[in-house]
């Protein structure tokens, strides 16, 4: 199911709410105390679930940090997802098919006050590509053969290979202060040091995330508070409470049953996200290894009913991988359709006649509403699923460890880019079907 998200809450500041991230603080936001010198304080409904080192973080809510904490040789807008310039002076140049060339942006320094040098951009891109780092954003960027400081602020890129999208899909990887990183990587990780608008100041697991105005900050996307504060909300009704008490002047992902009685200075706005609900399989338990098994837990749902129940409409049933808006939309050769019949006899073709799992389910507001809805579905099919529902860490350390069946969770690669090429790597390339479901 493609979720409709974020919802958002604003009341100082305007519209300013990614889907699994804060405020547009350094984009958009304006009026009321949020913006220009204030404090912006948001709730968010995501935890802290991973440090902060941009090479391997993953988790929503750190990696919505790091779009202010740090900066790459181009940065994604994040409302529309275009490339631009941010630590470069403009997009990197083509030299020739497979060599780029970039410029550093005069008098850019990192939150320590060093400079940022072109040895820091090699820096960053090579750990990026060390097998050993086992980078999360390696994945994205396989075509890169060479990275070779030209001079004090130029960087060249050698590529295996020509590729068109190379100016904006390096935005993935965010550059690093190579003595602080390379000498001390787990406190790096605890304590992130960049070159964007916010500097990093504390971060309290299960509390909050606190960043400061970065004064020396002499890019093209300048901080437009002096400080944010994110209180992590995971708890929906404390996340609406903390708005109408005035604690917050923000939140995220705001329950579908509230959206009507929040009023007066508090508006909501409701936006279409690339987010998706999906189920991943252990392949390596011979159920799930056959494919009719899987094919036949899509076919018992009764999507439709779990869209207009669970989400009060405010989503809809996958078509495709992508959104039927995206330029590179096709819909898929089998759409899943509520079909209990089909169901029934895929699984009594491969055996699994009785089928009983354990179903491991985040506990993000949305998803965890659907997960009873998604037992009943398949109650009907004859299909037995038990719920063990947790906060995701809890939960991808079950699955990291192979301890793990199956699992219900929401998915947004759009967060690293939108071209069809890094949107299938995330969940169909290296990690995830290596290392989490056996594919």
């Amino acid at each position: 199911m493609r979720y409709t998200g974020a919802i958002g809450v604003a009341t100082a500041v305007t519209a300013g709410l990614t889907a699994c991230g804060g405020p547009a603080s350094s984009q958009g936001a304006s009026g009321g105390s949020g913006a220009g010198g204030d404090t912006i304080e948001a709730g968010l409904s995501y935890p802290l679930s991973t440090g902060f080192d941009p090479m391997i973080t993953s988790g929503a809510t750190p990696y919505a940090a790091n779009m202010h904490i740090f900066e790459g040789l181009v940065d994604l807008d994040p409302a529309t997802l275009a490339a631009r310039p941010a630590l470069a002076t403009k997009m990197p140049e083509k030299i020739n098919a497979t060599t780029y060339r970039a410029t550093l942006r005069k008098g850019a320094t990192f939150h320590d006050g060093s400079p940022v040098r072109a040895e820091d951009v090699v820096f960053s891109f090579e750990r990026v590509l060390d097998p050993e780092n086992a980078s999360l954003m390696a994945q994205f960027v396989p075509f890169i053969d060479q990275v070779t400081a030209i001079d004090a602020s130029t960087v060249e890129f050698k590529l295996k290979h020509p590729f068109a999208l190379f100016p904006s899909r390096i935005s993935v990887v965010r550059v690093v202060p190579e003595k602080i990183a390379g000498a001390d990587q787990k406190g790096f990780d605890a304590a992130p040091v960049g070159s964007g608008p916010y500097r990093f100041v504390q971060a309290v697991r299960e509390d909050k995330i606190v960043m400061e105005a970065y004064d020396r900050y002499n890019g093209p996307h300048p901080a437009k508070a002096k400080k944010m504060v994110w209180r992590l909300m995971s708890d929906p009704s404390a996340r609406v409470s903390a708005l109408e008490s005035g604690r917050v002047q923000a939140i995220e992902d705001v329950p579908y049953i509230d959206v009507k009685g929040i009023t007066g200075e508090n508006t909501v706005e409701s936006v279409q996200s690339f987010g998706l609900l999906f189920l991943m399989f252990n392949c390596a338990d011979e159920r799930f290894a056959d494919k009719r098994v899987r094919q036949a837990l899509h076919y018992a749902l009764d999507t439709e009913k779990i869209i207009s129940t669970a989400l009060l409409g405010n989503a809809e049933a996958a078509s495709g991988y992508v959104p039927p808006t995206h330029p590179d939309y096709h819909k898929a050769a089998t759409v899943y359709r509520h079909d209990v019949a089909k169901a029934k006899k895929l699984l009594a073709e491969a055996g699994a006649g009785k089928l009983s799992f354990t179903l491991l389910v985040t506990d993000t507001g949305w998803v965890k509403d659907i997960a009873p809805l998604l037992k009943e579905s398949w109650a009907e099919a004859g299909i037995e699923a038990r719920l063990d529902i947790a906060q995701s860490p809890a939960q991808y350390a079950k699955v990291d460890k192979g301890a793990f069946e199956v699992l219900a969770a929401p998915g947004d690669p759009s967060v690293f880019g939108n071209d069809a090429d890094l949107l299938l790597r995330w969940f169909y390339y290296g990690f995830w079907p290596e290392k989490r479901y056996g594919w």
